[in-house]
């Protein structure tokens, strides 16, 4: 007799399965319009709405953190966003600090979102789990995630260069030299 679904796919190297994702949400944003609950509804992402409730052990996509997500981290418990306004990023992710959360940074990249297209940094939800899962070799697992966006391929599109070079990197240091072409 085998465990629950979760308990047998935490088995299996993290190669050959899904990343976990997770996400806060703070209920900032359009419903209606909200890529993190879209991504709940199709079951690729698991929501969140209490800070308390988040894995600690997975990393935080935190745009203010000091080290860049790559290749060397280890994300066999998950990778975690906050789903929340731009404008209220500086007050919600200090909140986080308080997890003990390993924070990572993604590198740069340009929004394909209708909000925020073309620029720098801004990616929505969807977007920072879909670069993350990119930069960690789980091209697939981005794609599909992409695919339930009618702008989905435009991001992967317009950051398709940078994601290939970033994704061939060895850790956090490399991820930097990359940026640095780019920016």
């Amino acid at each position: 007799m085998s465990g629950p679904p979760e308990e047998e796919a935490m088995t299996k190297p993290i190669q050959d399965r899904d990343i976990l994702l997770y996400m806060y949400h703070a209920g900032q944003c359009n419903p209606k319009k909200c890529t993190g609950k879209k991504l709940a509804r199709f079951d690729l992402a698991r929501l969140y709405d209490k800070i308390s409730k988040l894995p600690r052990s997975s990393i935080l996509l935190d745009p203010m953190a000091k080290k860049a997500l790559s290749p060397a981290d280890n994300v066999e418990k998950g990778i975690t966003v906050l789903d929340c306004s731009w404008e209220e990023v500086e007050r919600v992710f200090p909140e986080l600090e308080k997890l003990n959360m390993q924070h990572r940074a993604l590198p740069y990249l340009l929004a394909g979102n209708p909000v925020n297209f073309g620029r720098p940094f801004r990616l929505n939800s969807a977007e920072a789990f879909a670069a993350a899962l990119y930069i960690l070799g789980h091209k697939e697992q981005a794609e599909k995630l992409m695919s339930k966006f009618n702008w989905g391929h435009s991001f992967l599109e317009l950051n398709h260069e940078p994601l290939e070079e970033y994704s061939r990197t060895k850790n956090s240091t490399e991820i930097v030299e990359v940026q640095s072409h780019y920016i």
